[in-house]
């Protein structure tokens, strides 16, 4: 098995990505709209350079799905800028739409450990996606059930995200609070002072902790993988040793 990149690789990934961050959530302050334009379809290409960075071959389907959902996620930036109105709304829509699928499919050969076994830990996720729902109900229109069906995909998305441990939880939480934000101003139901810097905040915070939870789940994978294939070497020494 390669190993995953360690010293100057990773840490370049990881000053890229703070940079990237950083200039985005200045721009958001400023108010500049071409360099948040640039800044903000960087994002989800220096999160993916960060994953290949910390993850190393095989990367398995979990880390591939990961780099697919991150994809949908840059469409989704990058696409509805070159349209305008509801048309550019609902093709950013239908992007993170499968881009939370992706996810979630993804997480799912973990779910044995996530919310889902633990119904009290339930109740956030679905009032979460109800408030949201309701508050936005009387601005959407048509758009309704295109809003209950990506807030079904994220939510499923970020319960499925407990399953990878602590880092994935917060990013698929991030996530849900991130697009809520980003609901209530589409719709102009809520604009908070500073609404799109602490949008993006948790947009690009959801997204590198759910790649920092899905590199603790690939090194979990991988250490159970090499302690098994260990095992299979010693049995098989030990039969032929029986046999000499």
């Amino acid at each position: 098995m390669a190993q995953p990149r360690t010293g100057a690789v990773t840490r370049a990934a990881a000053v890229v990505l703070a940079v990237v961050a950083g200039v985005h959530l200045v721009a958001q302050i400023t108010g500049y709209q071409p360099l948040i334009d640039l800044s903000h379809v960087l994002v989800a290409p220096a999160v993916g350079w960060l994953l290949w960075t910390v993850t190393a071959a095989p990367r398995g389907v979990l880390v591939w799905l990961t780099f697919a959902g991150l994809g949908l996620s840059w469409l989704g930036d990058a696409v509805p800028r070159l349209l305008s109105g509801e048309t550019a709304f609902l093709t950013m829509l239908s992007f993170f739409f499968l881009a939370q699928l992706v996810y979630a499919v993804a997480f799912v050969p973990y779910r044995a450990r996530c919310a889902l076994t633990r119904p009290a830990w339930m109740l956030p996720y679905v009032g979460g996606a109800v408030v949201i729902i309701l508050l936005c109900a009387s601005a959407t229109g048509p758009l309704l059930p295109a809003l209950i069906g990506y807030a079904a995909a994220i939510m499923a998305m970020a319960v499925l995200a407990t399953g990878l441990g602590h880092r994935a939880a917060l990013g698929g939480g991030l996530f849900v609070v991130a697009d809520a934000l980003i609901a209530l101003d589409v719709f102009d139901v809520l604009e908070l002072p500073g609404h799109g810097f602490v949008a993006m905040a948790c947009y690009i915070g959801a997204q590198t902790l759910l790649v920092l939870g899905v590199r603790d789940q690939w090194s979990r994978n991988r250490a159970a993988a090499t302690g098994t294939l260990a095992y299979q070497n010693e049995e098989f020494s030990s039969r032929e040793a029986g046999r000499g």
